[in-house]
């Protein structure tokens, strides 16, 4: 066969026309289309990337916390160049090594009895299999999912999502019924200690599981630490509770990690740093830092042997993509061999954590600081006695404008963030060295001067 000579994509000269040339054909998502101006990227290497004029940022949102191993990393680059040379893609009714290998490095390092993958092209993807892979088993309809939740934006899984960006696509699908989740710092229990608002919360979904027929009930969903809404790390014993409380009823506990799993907490899964094993995961993002689409469901023992002899009547036609799962084999490779799950915890304890909390003593508008590994929230108040936010939930862009003062005072200073209403939320790639967070904090700390401007307190 005779190559055909390719005409290279045109590289924009400048922001202004990378922007231009973005504004006339590309939708973007959860976006107003005439009040957005994307920044053009030209590139990226490690934890930083920069614009078509040459501006440098440091990525500390791993940009939609996917990028775990950051960009470019050439072990990554290099497993997709290799796996394009063999075979680009493959339908999933076929075997193939790269996904059979991916599938059983994940396996090695779940908890439990998850021992078999599968394969979706993202987090949403996942949710709305594992949802229908418990009610299928279960033979039950309803799903709990928590308020102050995300888990994508398919027909089920915005669904099953706790905050605003439902609304717009409701009615969704039938038999999600809503829980609050642990949230000590704005605790809806009025609890005075994260123990105690453990304890109320578990009474709390064990009154609501009686209240809509525990028979009736497929599955209970929760992010295992709560992403975009917060870094919500859950009290200690929290998890096991729920565990528990599905065990009492028959109902499998799915816990969505495609934010937290994947080295993001310091753990190879979050659920390992409280030891309950789910009957269901769903993850996505860091498993290969996003450099190709690829999520998946991790699927215990019993669930798995249900579909043995019954079709699962589910698929996807990039289901095991070969050159996401070839960038997954070799993302994993790179986490065993220089420990990044042991590197990032060591990271938040001795470096993150405490730089964190002591921006949160030099600045009255940090009302609280939580997280764990490369996964933190600022969480930005008015007044810390009435814990008023610096902006209200769900703002609209009038109400938001303190934070996206605080927002672009972080870029002026080189540092891109991820913020979510009245938080600024921080989670860096997992191979983010210690100079470079100091570097990170000391913009964050003239940021949060701009904060600092609208306390009352």
């Amino acid at each position: 066969m005779t190559a055909t000579p390719t005409t290279a994509i045109p590289v924009s000269a400048s922001n202004a026309e990378g922007t231009a040339l973005d504004r006339r054909h590309v939708f973007h998502s959860w976006s107003a289309q005439g009040l957005i101006k994307p920044l053009p990227i030209a590139g990226g290497e490690g934890c930083w990337f920069w614009d078509h004029d040459g501006k440098r940022y440091l990525d500390f949102s791993s940009q939609l916390v996917n990028l775990n191993l950051g960009h470019q990393h050439p072990r990554l680059v290099q497993a997709i160049k290799d796996q394009a040379e063999k075979l680009c893609t493959v339908a999933p009714q076929f075997a193939n090594d790269a996904r059979s290998e991916a599938a059983r490095l994940i396996v090695s390092h779940a908890p439990g009895d998850l021992d078999r993958v599968f394969f979706t092209n993202g987090g949403a993807e996942a949710i709305e299999n594992a949802v229908r892979m418990a009610r299928l088993f279960t033979g039950r309809h309803k799903i709990l999912s928590a308020y102050r939740s995300y888990h994508g934006a398919t027909a089920g899984a915005i669904t099953v999502t706790g905050e605003p960006r439902r609304w717009g696509s409701e009615p969704g699908i039938s038999g999600v019924v809503r829980y609050f989740g642990p949230y000590p710092y704005r605790s809806s229990f009025h609890a005075t200690s994260p123990d105690e608002e453990r304890d109320r919360v578990l009474r709390h979904l064990e009154e609501l599981v009686m209240f809509e027929g525990a028979k009736s009930i497929a599955a209970i969903v929760l992010e295992t630490v709560t992403g975009t809404n917060g870094i919500l790390v859950p009290p200690d014993g929290y998890l096991a509770g729920v565990r528990a409380l599905c065990d009492r009823h028959g109902i499998l506990l799915i816990c969505d990690e495609v934010m937290a799993g994947f080295g993001r907490v310091g753990e190879w899964f979050a659920v390992d740093r409280w030891g309950v094993a789910p009957d269901l995961i769903a993850f996505a993002k860091g498993v290969n830092s996003g450099y190709v689409p690829l999520g998946g469901v991790l699927i215990s023992a019993p669930i798995a042997d249900f579909f043995s002899e019954r079709p699962y009547p589910g698929g996807l036609t990039y289901s095991g993509h070969p050159l996401a799962c070839a960038v997954a084999v070799e993302s994993i490779r790179v986490f065993e061999d220089e420990d990044i799950v042991g590197r990032v915890r060591r990271i938040g304890e001795e470096v993150l954590g405490p730089g964190l909390r002591a921006l949160a003593e030099q600045h009255p508008s940090v009302g609280e600081v939580r997280g764990l590994g490369c996964f933190w929230a600022l969480e930005l108040v008015r007044d810390r006695r009435t814990k008023e936010p610096l902006v209200p939930f769900n703002p609209s862009a009038q109400e938001l404008g303190p934070m996206n003062e605080v927002v672009a005072a972080c870029k002026a200073g080189g540092v891109w963030p991820f913020n979510h209403f009245n938080r600024l939320q921080v989670a860096p790639p997992l191979i983010i060295t210690a100079e470079e967070v100091r570097q990170g904090l000391a913009v964050l700390d003239q940021a949060l001067a701009v904060a600092d401007r609208y306390y009352t307190g």
